[in-house]
């Protein structure tokens, strides 16, 4: 006689934690060898190009637990570090906004390092410590994520039991943002995606992007439940990163 999944129990086998954590600490700890070699070059062209900080530091939201009932109240927030690729002054007089295309916030030394992810390598930090892991869906900002899993439904279901990570299907999938590649299958669905019932005011909303990434989101977590289809997985998207950093891809 089968026995029901507890509401606080793990849908996520143990062996499927243990490689993910060991990839983790494996890859986090060379490339934090290898950004140290890069960080004083970088740093010098961010700093040229934008006096003040090389780091930014930007609270985002973590896993929600098992048996938590929504977003609002699960999510315990961590400090997430990046390279800084924005003016100082981004977000005076607006506060926490998402990311748009040719966001004219970018500094010039900031938008390659968008393109070639490079921004992100500090995070590598993050996962050593275990606050996030290399894959993963991206953590959003908390002041923003209340109003994302109000206006998407099922939003607050990619971070179930699942660290937010540096890169993951959806970031080697679409561009910087979240947005569909033009040409992309994805893209050929992007209105009955973000808005089947065609109303004009809702054209182009904010959330547009982030309704096409959750279901890349949804697919990795959904791997994440058997081992088999788990490694394929992240073997896959590991393997892709690179490959995106070096295209240049996204915004």
């Amino acid at each position: 006689m089968s026995v029901a999944r507890s509401s606080t129990s793990s849908s996520i086998p143990l062996a499927v934690r243990i490689t993910k954590r060991a990839l983790d600490l494996a890859f986090a700890g060379v490339g934090l060898f290898l950004l140290a070699l890069l960080l004083p070059a970088l740093s010098l062209l961010i700093y040229c190009d934008s006096p003040g900080p090389i780091f930014y530091r930007q609270k985002r939201a973590s896993t929600l637990q098992p048996g938590a009932a929504n977003g609002k109240s699960a999510f315990s927030p961590f400090w997430m570090l990046k390279f800084r690729t924005m003016r100082v002054d981004a977000e005076v007089g607006t506060g926490a906004v998402l990311a748009e295309e040719n966001d004219p916030r970018v500094t010039r030394v900031g938008r390659f390092l968008r393109r070639s992810r490079l921004d992100e390598l500090p995070q590598l930090w993050n996962v050593f410590t275990g606050e996030m892991s290399l894959v993963g869906p991206r953590p959003e900002r908390p002041e923003l994520l209340e109003n994302l899993t109000l206006a998407i439904p099922f939003f607050e279901e990619r971070m179930r039991e699942c660290k937010p990570g540096i890169t993951g299907l959806a970031q080697v999938s679409l561009t910087y943002s979240g947005g569909a590649p033009a040409g992309s299958p994805v893209a050929a669905l992007a209105n009955s995606l973000t808005n089947p019932y065609g109303f004009e005011a809702a054209h182009g909303a904010l959330a547009d992007d982030m309704r096409t990434k959750l279901l890349f989101d949804l697919a990795y977590v959904a791997s994440l439940e058997h081992f088999s289809t788990y490694i394929v997985m992240e073997l896959w998207i590991i393997v892709q990163t690179p490959i995106i950093m070096l295209r240049g891809v996204g915004r």
